[in-house]
């Protein structure tokens, strides 16, 4: 048998190589697309359950529910325009999932109210009610020194609209979140809409964090919203604004 010469190996081997990276990108950016994909934490809007820089898996399969920690796309001038970025390689290595998406078009909260349900805050303890039942949010609100944060301040009742969330951050005190939009106005859209995130802007809920490595961790549902009964009434297809002030 005739031995191939340098050159045609040395092909060959460039070849086989390039199917397996070419194949491999495929695979990584199917996972992106409808498995799961990666986010680094801009912001401590979600402290001490996430922080600045942690770089977080989400599932974009098996849905969401209440107490879920999520990521979802700016449903409407939540955040500041950004600047487009010009590190194009840079961009494709987060768009087939090698490197966390860094686009500042997204972002993670708590889902706190799911369609239908009735948000309140507060009771006589100071406690946001979902449906009746009052949340025990020590095991994820921001606390520093001892000193936990309020669940909230200003007083708001709601009841979340069809096909929309009702989120908040972890760390209330510096997350701009649902109930700091409760009296702002979108153009065309009903009185307090602006306050609640699509359904279908959600790209999932958070899996686990995965960096840095001394803080990797799985997401679990907090106990607190196990007890929360699904609401009794049919979801309005506008969103009712029963108490509301400016602010958060």
């Amino acid at each position: 048998m005739k031995r191939k010469s340098f050159g045609r190996r040395v092909l060959g081997f460039l070849s086989e190589a390039a199917i397996i990276i070419i194949g491999a990108l495929i695979i990584s950016t199917l996972l992106r697309t409808f498995v799961g994909q990666m986010f680094l934490i801009p912001s401590g809007s979600m402290e001490n359950t996430l922080q600045v820089n942690d770089r977080v898996l989400v599932a974009k399969f098996g849905g969401f529910q209440r107490g879920d920690v999520v990521v979802f796309e700016d449903p409407g001038s939540w955040l500041p325009p950004s600047p487009v970025s010009e590190n194009p390689f840079r961009k494709g290595l987060e768009f087939i999932g090698v490197l966390p998406n860094s686009a500042k078009e997204h972002l993670i909260k708590r889902v706190i109210g799911m369609p239908g349900d009735h948000v309140k805050c507060c009771d006589a303890d100071g406690r946001l009610t979902v449906n009746g039942v009052a949340l025990e949010e020590s095991a994820y609100l921001f606390s520093e020194g001892g000193v936990q944060v309020s669940p909230a301040i200003i007083p708001f009742e709601i009841v979340v609209p069809d096909g929309h969330i009702f989120v908040m951050g972890d760390h209330r005190n510096a997350s701009n979140d649902s109930r700091c939009r409760l009296t702002d106005f979108l153009a065309g859209e009903p009185p307090g809409m602006a306050a609640f995130v699509p359904v279908d802007k959600v790209v999932g809920a958070s899996v686990a964090i995965v960096s840095p490595l001394d803080r990797f961790s799985t997401f679990t549902v907090p106990d607190t919203f196990s007890t929360v009964p699904d609401p009794d009434q049919p979801a309005p297809v506008d969103p009712e604004i029963i108490e509301a002030s400016p602010g958060c």
